[in-house]
């Protein structure tokens, strides 16, 4: 984007002396502040989301060069690339935003095919009974039981799917978090019951706090289910964000031979994350676009991808920390499996923290 410079020499902000377009004591840039209302937009714009040479210059050796960005950061080489932190939030904001859509997307699929599956079976009852009709060799009385019968049978299965459907829906009243006494209905009911306790008898301050967690979950019924995954869906992408200095942690633990600070762990943490949401948010998009009966097709897509996940990661490990092949390997698969326990740990944590804090 081209930028209007100012013809003076002096900095608006502090009054120094300009030797360039930015000032050297406070850092701020010459620019014209008598501009167009479509310029000031597009370098709005263009500030928040640094959708300029920065941007470019940061996708090519983030994709196709594994480890050089860190490197090059860790170098002072920075003016050219997008801060970390800023390239991590931009991208992460788009990966899920794709991801949660493709969710969408899948229980759309998954509603269709139960429909045509419900449709496929009224055409086969169909086609039988037209053959049932057409065959010779029946008696008029022998199709009509055997087509009385094919109706009863398909009559009572579909009640008992439905009596199964109804049990299951009316089972959905009944999530619960914590638990609950079965004794008490309510936890206005909870709560006089406790009051004809003894103090010492009493349940404690976070025992009442759990509980009546638990009867706000059972209270909202059959939306419970649904509102839990969708305080889960949310609060994901804050997990992901914690695990980048608990995995630039791992990596300290790991390559501690290496002498390096945690925070040059941490930036390349963030590459490393930012590489993973960029590249499957194209795979993402690839999997939207395909039609829902090419799953061999997408299933392809999937090895592809862990494979070329698997060698950005061997690579950028023997760029940043200078390690043998073999020795990269061990501490890829050592890495990997603490980064797996950090993520099941995490996503434990946040299915309690989605129970507390949802409602």
């Amino acid at each position: 984007m081209k930028k209007h410079y100012r013809q003076g020499n002096d900095c608006l902000n502090c009054g120094t002396n300009l030797q360039g377009k930015f000032c050297h004591n406070c850092g701020q840039e010459n620019l014209e502040m008598k501009e167009s209302f479509g310029h000031m937009i597009t370098h709005a714009v263009s500030d928040y989301f640094h959708f300029d040479d920065q941007f470019f210059h940061t996708l090519n050796p983030l994709l196709f060069k594994p480890g050089k960005l860190t490197n090059e950061y860790l170098a002072g080489r920075r003016a050219q690339y997008l801060h970390p932190v800023k390239m991590y939030i931009f991208i992460s904001l788009v990966f899920f935003l794709f991801f949660f859509q493709n969710k969408k997307h899948n229980i759309l699929t998954v509603r269709d095919s139960k429909q045509s599956e419900s449709v496929l079976s009224d055409s086969l009852k169909k086609a039988v009974k037209k053959d049932i009709n057409n065959d010779k060799h029946l008696t008029p009385q022998q199709k009509d039981a055997i087509s009385e019968k094919l109706t009863t049978k398909n009559d009572s299965s579909d009640n008992a799917a439905a009596k199964k459907i109804k049990k299951k829906s009316d089972g959905d009243g009944n999530f619960t978090v914590f638990g609950s006494n079965a004794n008490e209905k309510t936890y206005e009911e909870y709560l006089a019951n406790q009051s004809k306790l003894a103090p010492g008898e009493r349940d404690n301050f976070i025992e009442r706090y759990f509980i009546k967690k638990s009867y706000d979950w059972k209270n909202q019924g059959k939306n419970a289910t649904e509102i839990f995954i969708e305080g889960f869906k949310h609060n994901i992408p804050k997990m992901m964000f914690l695990l980048l200095p608990l995995f630039a942690l791992i990596l300290k633990i790991a390559f501690w031979k290496n002498r390096k600070l945690y925070v040059e762990h941490l930036i390349y943490s963030i590459h490393l994350h930012c590489f993973l949401f960029l590249f499957l948010t194209v795979v993402l998009i690839i999997s939207m676009i395909l039609p829902a009966s090419w799953d061999t097709v997408m299933d392809w897509v999937g090895i592809a991808a862990y494979i070329i996940i698997l060698w950005y990661v061997y690579r950028s490990f023997r760029t940043v920390y200078n390690r043998s092949r073999w020795r990269t390997v061990s501490k890829l698969i050592g890495v990997s499996l603490m980064y797996l326990f950090v993520f099941c740990m995490c996503s434990l944590i946040l299915v309690g923290i989605t129970a507390l804090t949802s409602i």
